[in-house]
């Protein structure tokens, strides 16, 4: 055994000076003498790996395991043959086989780097097989058989194409779009709205998102969001029949009591947020003070957006 050990140390001493030749000469002549020791087949993975010679390394991790199964070795000793066995298919491009070796290797032993190693893997391959279904003709494909259900009144069996569209076109604005209006007829209103969030960040300049927004606040009676979202489709396109429609059916139906209005509005997260914000508190004061003041404040987006949603939520009037 004592000269088995030596061999792996002469194997070792190689190792570390690059000399692959001479440690694997080394390495053998410990297994001969010992066959018994997963130590000895790690070591010659190791090489194989610096070598870049991975199918070796893996045949060899392989053996170290059996091996290690064998006599009951150190599970940390398994472990560390699996996860150079994962290192390896990593090298070759194999992910799927590189994920299956790492999460082999912390079954046997929890390290803490290779956890993190293997979130990664897991997003990186997760992103590959996004990207990968991606194809705007199934896409396109998907939106026709979802716009005809859509006519048809089936709007669970819309629902499932659009969804499906998206997946294979998540770029595209006017997916969103179709899926919004499918959600609204489902009464997911929240649902609706979300995807216009999203159709709008894709292309703001596409009409149909502020108006199947206005369509779902209109549904839910949220009138000075909804009457906002059309002002915002109108500032698209001035002379679209829809939103100017939509606008003036929100302006006629608007007609809540103010209390529960009021009530309804400041129960709103948003407008209780800038509420409590003392600098916006300040600036309000300033401006029951001093009306020209909102000019200046108006200059600044982040104000701006504020005192936009409190004029739209009746909490304040601006001229």
């Amino acid at each position: 055994m004592s000269e088995a050990i030596a061999e792996k140390d002469l194997g070792n001493a190689a190792y570390k000076i690059k000399d692959f030749v001479n440690a694997h000469i080394h390495y053998d002549k410990a297994i001969e003498l010992d066959a018994t020791n997963i130590t000895f087949y790690n070591n010659k993975a190791a090489a194989y790996f610096e070598e870049k010679k991975y199918a070796e390394c893996i045949a060899q991790c392989e053996k170290a395991v059996e091996v290690g199964r064998e006599t009951r070795a150190d599970y940390k000793l398994i472990a560390k043959a699996m996860a150079r066995a994962g290192n390896a298919f990593q090298k070759q491009g194999d992910e799927t086989q590189a994920l299956n070796w790492f999460q082999k290797s912390l079954s046997e032993h929890r390290d803490a780097e290779l956890v993190k190693k293997v979130k990664e893997l897991e997003k990186t391959i997760k992103e590959k097989e996004r990207l990968a279904y991606i194809n705007p003709e199934i896409a396109q494909e998907e939106k026709n058989k979802g716009n005809e259900y859509f006519k048809k009144g089936d709007y669970p069996s819309a629902m499932r194409h659009y969804n499906e569209a998206v997946k294979r076109d998540p770029t595209n604005a006017i997916l969103y779009s179709n899926r919004a209006a499918c959600l609204t007829k489902l009464m997911e209103f929240q649902r609706a709205l979300e995807d216009c969030e999203v159709c709008i960040k894709t292309d703001p300049k596409f009409i149909k998102g502020y108006i199947r927004k206005a369509a779902a606040l209109t549904a839910m009676k949220e009138w000075g969001k909804a009457k906002r979202a059309y002002e915002d489709a109108l500032m698209v396109d001035s002379t679209n029949a829809e939103a100017l429609e939509g606008l003036r059916n929100v302006i006629r139906n608007d007609d809540e009591d103010p209390e529960k209005a009021r009530e309804r509005v400041m129960n709103d997260p948003e407008v209780q947020e800038i509420l409590r914000d003392p600098g916006m508190r300040m600036i309000l004061e300033q401006m029951s003070q001093d009306p020209g003041a909102a000019r200046e404040h108006l200059k600044n987006p982040e104000i701006y957006k504020k005192l936009m949603k409190l004029q739209s939520a009746g909490v304040i009037q601006m001229r």
